[in-house]
């Protein structure tokens, strides 16, 4: 009966006209910024991630559990930018900033199964790099292909449960009849912000989906590390501790990147100024971290740019051949 009333206010709600999407049109010279920012980024984005998911398929010494997860890593991030940016620069651009109901429903959706996905994912890469560093004789035998294949799987399917359950429930919120979402993408806490009606079953789901999908899954991060450092600091050499550590800086920097923007949106309290700060938060977390990426397992990694020159080298031979 519940899941039946919110389809009804679904159907009732795309027959509305869509939402005004207000980003920081408060800041019109700040717009024009943030355009070349966005844009600039974005193109970062494609060209590094795709560089990273093509050299972890053409380069056999990159067949392994690392760098599966995180070629499964640059596939989201591909996609979680492009259900958001395109319609940011629009709205960035011109002063038409407005978003179909079935526009602002399909991203919502999209938003949230891939921003869960990547929180789980952030969590099992953190697993297999505490496998990797603390039973390295035992890594080849418990990391195993399919277990990877598990894994990843385990990820992209939380990521959809999770849009499945909470997107129906923020869509069927009776809507102010202004529909100004004051935000630049159509996220679970703008369209609550937006609603003019009972909220508490909303913010109450929100609440939990926080805890295991932010929370448990960074506590699960921050144990594995501890038990990493503890690992690492037994080793004898200096050099053995700054190798062991080298294979984990990269990720353990994209987890801080990511967790700390997103806490930032869904754990703000409510007032206007932590209101203010969260959409700068998110329009970090969706639009800079995906470009970061890619920088950061690149310039730390010795194998990923070692692998990016032997495919130049391979192009060049080819070319002049």
């Amino acid at each position: 009966m519940f899941l039946y009333k919110q389809e009804q206010a679904i159907v009732n709600q795309s027959s509305t006209p869509g939402f005004l999407l207000l980003g920081f049109s408060e800041h019109p010279a700040l717009e024009r910024t943030l355009f070349v920012v966005v844009f600039t980024s974005y193109l970062l984005t494609l060209v590094g991630n795709t560089l990273i998911i093509l050299l972890s398929v053409l380069d056999p010494r990159l067949h392994s559990p690392m760098y599966f997860f995180l070629s499964n890593l640059s596939f989201l991030d591909l996609c979680f930018t492009t259900s958001c940016v395109p319609q940011m620069l629009v709205n960035l651009w011109g002063p038409k900033k407005t978003i179909s109901f079935l526009g602002c429903s399909v991203q919502l959706f999209i938003f949230l199964s891939l921003g869960t996905t990547e929180c789980i994912l952030l969590t099992v890469m953190a697993f297999d790099r505490y496998m990797a560093v603390c039973q390295p004789l035992h890594y080849a035998t418990i990391i195993h292909p399919r277990l990877c294949w598990q894994l990843a799987s385990v990820a992209w399917v939380i990521g959809l449960v999770e849009s499945v359950v909470q997107t129906p429930s923020t869509l069927s919120l009776p809507f102010c009849p202004h529909r100004q979402v004051d935000d630049f993408v159509c996220e679970v806490p703008a369209l609550i912000r937006l609603s003019c009606g009972d909220t508490s079953y909303n913010e109450i789901q929100m609440a939990v989906a926080s805890v295991f999908i932010l929370v448990v899954p960074l506590s699960l991060i921050l144990v594995s590390y501890g038990a990493i450092t503890r690992a690492v600091l037994r080793i004898n050499s200096a050099k053995g501790q700054r190798k062991a550590f080298g294979t984990c800086s990269s990720h353990l920097t994209v987890v801080t990147l990511f967790y700390s923007s997103v806490i930032a949106v869904y754990l703000q309290p409510k007032n206007p100024y932590a209101q203010e700060r969260g959409k700068f938060f998110g329009l970090f977390y969706a639009v800079s971290t995906p470009s970061l990426n890619p920088l950061i397992y690149t310039l730390r990694n010795k194998e990923v740019t070692r692998a990016f020159r032997r495919l130049l080298g391979k192009e060049m031979g080819l070319t002049q051949s």
